[in-house]
């Protein structure tokens, strides 16, 4: 009897085979001549477009779908969301409650953060871009341009040379007389990096203290003879308690305001 269990899965997957097929089948022969599906409640239809303008706008539509999936992956690389939630990310562990706050907290903080640096930058792409665009003063590729310039110049005030640099001799490309020459292409990823170098760095220097409370702690346990006791359970309630009287949060934000007017 054990023997005939891979032979009957087998004819499982033969039947399920043909039972798809049959399906199938039956699926095609019910569509008519202009391509029409049916369902209970849903009606799926194609029909030929006989207007070239029809496909351009079908094309508009299918690009504009693509940037909305896309939308998070550039709010996230190309503002100021990447330093900011690594640094408080990296505050939270230093503190020693990976949990807390949450990861709901911190990104929503992180998030309101980045509509305020941004905020100078939005306001440019509204003003120059999309309200233009809006009351049909300017065309699709001159409200691209002008929505990409302020963008630009953010990333030009973060990102460092030498990595502009890197992405430039990467691509082949000539070393430019101006800004407006470097291509977008090659100062996103530049920027990308930049930040995470700035946030690394920042998020060291928010580290030293609290890995001094750590090794006082564990060198008074040690004088002690307290050696089966965590350190880190002891350090946690002083590491709190000097977050909180240096009032951690506003000099970590502030910190980070400056760090982006700063350029």
């Amino acid at each position: 009897s054990i023997r005939k269990i891979p032979t009957m899965k087998k004819n499982y997957k033969h039947i399920l085979l043909a039972i798809s097929l049959f399906i199938l089948l039956i699926g095609l022969t019910s569509c008519d001549t202009s391509s029409s599906l049916t369902a209970p409640g849903v009606t799926f239809s194609l029909t030929p477009a006989n207007d070239p303008t029809q496909v351009t706008s079908g094309v508009q539509l299918l690009v504009l779908l693509t940037v909305l999936s896309l939308a998070p992956s550039i709010l996230i690389l190309g503002t100021s969301f990447t330093r900011i939630v690594i640094v408080l990310s990296m505050v939270r562990n230093a503190i020693g409650t990976p949990t807390i706050p949450p990861n709901q907290v911190v990104i929503g903080l992180s998030l309101l953060l980045t509509f305020f640096v941004m905020g100078p930058t939005y306001t440019q792409i509204n003003q120059n871009s999309i309200q233009p665009f809006i009351q049909k003063q300017i065309d699709q590729q001159t409200a691209l341009t002008n929505a990409i310039e302020p963008v630009r110049e953010f990333m030009f005030k973060q990102t460092r040379e030498k990595d502009i640099e890197l992405f430039m001799e990467m691509g082949g490309i000539e070393k430019p007389a101006t800004l407006a020459d470097i291509p977008t292409s090659a100062l996103f990823p530049a920027f990308v990096i930049s930040e995470l170098k700035t946030a690394l760095t920042m998020g060291f220097l928010l580290y030293v203290p609290f890995l001094i409370i750590d090794l006082v702690v564990s060198s008074i346990l040690l004088s002690l003879g307290m050696m089966m006791l965590p350190p880190s359970l002891v350090s946690l309630p002083f590491k709190l308690l000097l977050f909180v009287m240096v009032d951690g949060w506003y000099l970590i934000t502030r910190s980070l305001m400056l760090s982006f007017s700063g350029g």
